[in-house]
């Protein structure tokens, strides 16, 4: 994990990360200490019930996300985000000010106002955060950037929140809470200072005020990428999932384990120590590019810990007076809640960080930081809808535990459903299962494959799996052109299908399906797609390159594109090899985990890319190894 965390020592990044945990920090310090003040002190304060007023802190924060997203997007797009970034920082400062002067004033009012310009201070710096990662980060950076932004985000919350409590229960003159996020706002400006300069994608943009179409605009241009959409669909729903579980801890606690404070800020511990983990990790497990094959794993773990934590939920501890906490951790069930929530945190991680990457890398430059500001306005949405159906929910007589189960089965059937409609998601998930957990896959010159525009892959034939590794190698989605009869494979033939790969056949099998297949090549390439061929035909029968066939001088001949040669080596004699004539009879024939390499040349011109220079390519970049 060295390579995320050098990136705390680039000035690119280091600043912004630390404008944002400073942001983060202060943003939790303030309302909770705000809350816990007006929690055991409400008398000195106002009329309005204790229960009340905490809804009402939380709602006022989380409005101006409805309200000014839509606008703080578009400000992104038109002008310099390191600007805003210091204007958002400015802000703060002058927030702060309001609160010390509702502090000195004794004024609610002023108070609650400052809460509310402090959630539009976020709304503003929010699509910044996103949408200056992939200005000022590489491809194969963006996973650690969003790993470290998340993981810092979490932790910044929960060091806030108890910052805030424990500062309001220990001063005697409220004033030291707007002193103290005083100071947090001048070095978070101190820190903005040093973000790099970061143009603006439009800056002939003509901002539109109005709140309520400018949303509406946002929504249905990130609509248009339905990939971009879906994964905007699946954060929010994460925030809702997360946020609903967060919000049960004082009951939960209180209600169920039995316990008091002290252990309700365990659970929020663990909790974000799970979620930094799970974050921190995506790197590594992804191959620093942005691997989508982590969110199916990261939703399966969310539903089955989601549900043990129904089934791990104790009976019979609730007592008269809270328990100590030392008395609590004796009892090994309170472990088994404690590994649930860790670990719901970590799978939540996993889920989140690859789909933040995809929505910064798969948007279109012009319009990302309205594409993320359609992204937070859903966030609150989902929150808030989640907030209210937990509230029925648990109105009505559902338990605590009994919520968590739900929740984690409505994940699953979510889960299912954006799967089924985005099935690369689920194809990259067994690209990522079959090279982690059948091979140790070992790549070179990756960054090759261009990020953008049209190209064709050119690689050697070995196996069945070639095609799904090639796939999870790949920072891009890739339509191979495949024989059709691979596709009543009936794994391999569903994956293909939902992949859109390009069925083709011989002149003599079926000249219409493959003068079909060739049209199908062309329109993809026109519309900026990746397309990966095997020349040789068909998988080799005894490991060596077999010659390459005219498809390809075909394809170049209609669509002059760039060709990138890549060789797979150490497949031969695999299970999904045909070393024993017929390939899948003898499952795991090598052992788990053997070894298999990828490497990738550089793209060749189309003129250039003749059948004879590329069988020579593919066979030096594969080597001695089959």
């Amino acid at each position: 994990m060295s390579g995320q965390f050098g990136l705390l020592k680039q000035k690119r990044f280091a600043p912004l990360f630390g404008t944002q945990f400073l942001g983060a920090f202060n943003d939790n310090l303030f309302k909770n200490a705000l809350v816990v003040l007006l929690t055991f002190q409400a008398a000195q304060w106002t009329t309005i019930p204790v229960e009340l007023l905490g809804n009402l802190a939380a709602g006022l924060f989380i409005l101006p996300f409805f309200l000014s997203s839509a606008t703080a997007g578009q400000l992104a797009d038109k002008y310099d985000k390191a600007w805003l970034a210091r204007l958002s920082k400015v802000l703060e400062i002058i927030i702060m000010g309001v609160a010390a002067a509702g502090f000195w004033l004794h004024s609610l009012s002023w108070l609650l106002a400052a809460l509310f310009l402090l959630g539009l201070q976020s709304t503003l710096f929010g699509p910044v955060k996103y949408a200056i990662l992939p200005q000022h980060l590489h491809e194969d950076e963006l996973v650690g950037g969003n790993a470290l932004i998340e993981a810092g985000t979490f932790v910044s919350i929960l060091i806030g929140t108890l910052a805030g409590g424990l500062l309001a229960g220990a001063v005697s003159q409220p004033m030291w809470i707007a002193v103290g996020g005083l100071a947090v706002a001048v070095l978070g400006y101190w820190y903005s200072r040093g973000i790099p300069d970061a143009p603006p994608p439009e800056p002939d943009l003509a901002v539109n005020w109005n709140p309520l179409t400018e949303t509406w605009r946002s929504i249905r241009f990130a609509s248009g990428n339905r990939t971009v959409f879906l994964s905007i669909l699946g954060i929010s729903w994460f925030w809702l999932y997360g946020a609903l579980f967060l919000a049960q801890f004082p009951a939960y606690t209180k209600n169920v384990l039995g316990g008091g404070e002290t252990m309700v800020t365990l659970l929020l511990a663990i909790f974000t120590v799970g979620i930094g983990l799970g974050s921190l990790l995506c790197e590594r497990m992804s191959g620093k590019h942005v691997e989508i094959g982590l969110v199916p794993f990261g939703s399966i773990g969310l539903t089955l810990f989601g549900l043990d934590l129904y089934f791990a939920s104790p009976v019979g501890l609730v007592g008269t007076t809270a328990h100590e906490l030392t008395a609590l951790l004796s009892i090994p069930a309170i472990w088994r809640v404690l590994f649930d929530l860790l670990m719901i945190g970590v799978f939540g991680g996993f889920f989140i960080v690859p789909l933040y990457a995809l929505v910064q890398t798969r948007s279109e430059a012009s319009h990302r930081a309205r594409i993320i500001a359609a992204n937070n306005i859903l966030n609150a949405l989902f929150m808030v809808v989640g907030a209210l159906g937990a509230a029925a929910a648990l109105g009505a007589g559902l338990s605590i535990p009994a919520l968590f189960g739900i929740a984690a089965l409505l994940n699953a059937a979510v889960a299912v459903y954006i799967y089924g409609l985005v099935p690369e998601f689920l194809l990259r998930f067994v690209a990522w299962l079959l090279v982690k957990a059948v091979y140790r896959l070992r790549s070179e010159g990756v960054e090759h494959i261009p990020l953008a525009g049209p190209a064709v892959l050119v690689a050697n034939h070995v196996s069945f799996a070639d095609a799904v590794i090639l796939m999870g190698a790949s920072p891009r989605p890739v339509r191979f052109v495949m024989d059709y009869r691979i596709f009543r494979t009936p794994l391999l033939g569903f994956v293909f299908r939902h992949c859109g790969a390009i069925p083709i056949a011989s002149a003599k099998d079926n000249p219409a399906l493959m003068e079909k297949a060739f049209a199908g090549v062309s329109t993809a390439l026109a519309n900026g797609e990746l397309i990966g061929i095997f020349p040789e035909g068909g998988i080799t029968l005894d490991g060596e390159l077999q010659p390459f066939r005219p498809g390809i001088a075909r394809i170049l001949a209609a669509n002059p594109v760039p060709v990138v040669p890549m060789a797979l080596s150490g497949l031969w004699g695999s299970y999904f090899s045909r070393i024993d004539g017929k390939a899948m009879k003898t499952p795991f024939r090598r052992g788990m985990f053997s070894r298999i390499g990828l490497r990738v040349g550089a793209p060749l011109a189309p003129e250039a890319a003749t059948l004879p220079v590329l069988h020579e390519r593919v066979l030096t970049l594969r080597g001695a190894v089959k």
